[in-house]
C-alpha cells in the first residue's frame, strides 16, 4: 500500500511537471507563430503539419520499445533530458529560424517537438497507465495532475506573453529541471512474469493485432472524432483573440480562460474513471464525440466572447471521459501486452495522421471561409463519425485478468 501511494505522488507529480513545461512553452503556439513569428494561417497549418508528421514518425518508435521494455524508464529518461534544452531552443533556434525560412524552421521544430512533446506525451501516458494497473490505482487520478500542471502555467502565460514570449520559455526549462529530478527518483519494479511477457513481444504479434476488425473500426473513430479536436485547438486561440478590443487583451484573456478549461479538466480526471466504469468504455467514447460535436459546432454558431468561452469549457467534460474511455476500452478489448503500441499508434499515431491532412485544410479555410464557418463544418464531420461508431465499436468489453506478482526485480 506505502508503495501504491509514492509511486502514485510520484508519478502524479512527473506528469504535473511534465504538462506544466508543455503549457508554459506551448499553450500560446499559435499565438506566438502569428503575432511574434507573423506567419499567416496557411503558414500555421504548415508548421502543426510538419509537426504532426514527426510525431506519428516516432510514435510507432515508441510503442514498440515501449513494450518492449516494459515498466523500465529508459524514454522518460529521454524524454526528460531533451525538455531540459526547451528554453533555449525556442529563444535561440526555432524562432529565428522560422523567420529565416519557414521550412527549415518547420522541420527543425518538428523534429525536437515531435520527440519531446507531441508523441513523448502518448509514451508517458502509456507507461504510466501501465504502473497504474500494476500498482493498482487509478490512472485518471494521476494524470489529473497533469491538467493542473497546465491549468497552472496557462494561468499567467497570457499576461508573461504580452510582457515578452522569452519568459514562458525560460518558465518551461526551470519547470523540466524540477521534472528531471521527479524522473530519477522513480523506481518500478518488475517480476519476472512481467519481464517475460514484455520480452515476448514481437512483430508476428503485432501482425495479428493489426489483422483485428476492432481495431480498425476504433481507429475510424480516432480519425473522424478524436482527430478534430487537435485540429480545432490549433488556432482557436487566434480566432479567441479576435473577438476583443485588442490582440493583448485577447491573449491574456485567453490565458485565464485556458487555465480555467484545464482546472475544470483535472476536477473530471478525477470523475471521470467513475463515469466510464459506469457506463461503460464504448459509451463514453461516444459521448466524448457528441460533447465534442456540440462544441465545435457551437463556436461557429455562438456570438461575441462570453459564448464562445462557454463552448470551449465544454472540452474540460469532454477530454478527460474520452481519454479514459481510450485507455480501458484498449485495455479491455486487445492483449495488454502491446497496450503502448495500441495507444501510441492505435490512438496517438492515427491523430497525428488526421492533424497532417486536417490542419493544412482547416488553415485554408480559416484564410477563405473565416473560423466561424469552418468550426461549424468541423463539427458535422465529428457528429457523423461519432453516430457511425455507435455501431462499429465493440459493445461489451471482456474483463481484465489477474496480475502476476512474484520474483521483483528493480527496473
Amino acid at each position: 500500500m506505502r508503495k501504491s501511494k509514492s509511486m502514485y505522488w510520484k508519478l502524479s507529480a512527473y506528469f504535473f511537471f511534465f504538462f506544466f513545461t508543455w503549457s508554459a512553452s506551448y499553450s500560446l503556439f499559435s499565438i506566438w507563430l502569428g503575432q511574434e513569428i507573423s506567419l499567416n494561417g496557411a503558414e500555421t497549418g504548415v508548421i502543426f503539419t510538419v509537426n504532426a508528421i514527426f510525431a506519428l514518425c516516432m510514435q510507432p518508435l515508441y510503442g514498440y520499445i515501449s513494450d518492449k521494455i516494459g515498466l523500465k524508464k529508459h524514454i522518460l529518461f529521454l524524454i526528460s533530458s531533451l525538455l531540459l534544452f526547451v528554453g533555449p531552443f525556442y529563444i535561440f533556434i526555432y524562432g529565428p529560424l522560422l523567420q529565416y525560412n519557414v521550412f527549415l524552421g518547420a522541420i527543425t521544430g518538428g523534429l525536437y517537438l515531435g520527440i519531446a512533446f507531441l508523441a513523448g506525451i502518448g509514451a508517458i501516458e502509456s507507461y504510466v497507465e501501465k504502473v497504474s494497473r500494476k500498482y493498482d490505482f487509478e490512472y485518471g487520478k494521476s494524470r489529473m495532475w497533469g491538467s493542473l500542471g497546465w491549468a497552472a502555467a496557462t494561468f499567467f502565460a497570457g499576461q508573461l506573453f504580452n510582457i515578452n514570449p522569452n519568459i514562458n520559455f525560460w518558465i518551461a526549462s526551470v519547470s523540466a529541471v524540477i521534472l528531471f529530478i521527479i524522473m530519477m527518483t522513480i523506481k518500478v519494479e518488475m517480476t519476472d512474469s512481467e519481464m517475460e511477457r514484455a520480452e515476448s513481444v514481437n512483430f508476428k504479434q503485432i501482425g495479428y493485432l493489426f489483422a483485428n476488425k476492432h481495431l480498425w473500426f476504433f481507429i475510424l473513430y480516432v480519425l473522424g472524432v478524436t482527430c478534430i479536436y487537435n485540429v480545432y485547438d490549433q488556432q482557436f486561440p487566434n480566432y479567441f483573440s479576435s473577438t476583443f478590443s485588442t490582440v493583448a487583451l485577447g491573449n491574456q484573456i485567453y490565458g485565464y480562460l485556458n487555465s480555467l478549461q484545464v482546472f475544470l479538466e483535472a476536477g473530471m480526471m478525477f470523475l471521470a474513471p467513475f463515469i466510464v466504469n459506469k457506463i461503460g468504455a464504448k459509451k463514453g467514447l461516444i459521448l466524448a464525440g457528441f460533447l465534442m460535436a456540440f462544441r465545435i459546432m457551437g463556436s461557429g454558431l455562438v456570438i461575441g466572447p462570453y459564448g464562445i468561452s462557454a463552448m470551449k469549457l465544454i472540452h474540460a467534460l469532454e477530454l478527460p471521459i474520452m481519454l479514459i474511455s481510450v485507455f480501458k476500452y484498449l485495455a479491455a478489448n486487445f492483449d495488454t501486452r502491446l497496450s503502448s503500441i495500441l495507444y501510441l499508434v492505435g490512438y496517438q499515431f492515427t491523430s497525428q495522421v488526421g492533424a497532417s491532412i486536417f490542419s493544412p485544410i482547416a488553415g485554408m479555410s480559416y484564410d477563405i471561409r473565416g473560423f466561424a464557418n469552418t468550426y461549424v463544418i468541423m463539427g458535422v464531420f465529428v457528429f457523423v463519425f461519432t453516430t457511425i461508431s455507435i455501431f462499429t465499436l465493440k459493445k461489451e468489453p471482456k474483463k481484465l485478468g489477474p496480475k502476476p506478482n512474484k520474483h521483483i526485480e528493480t527496473a
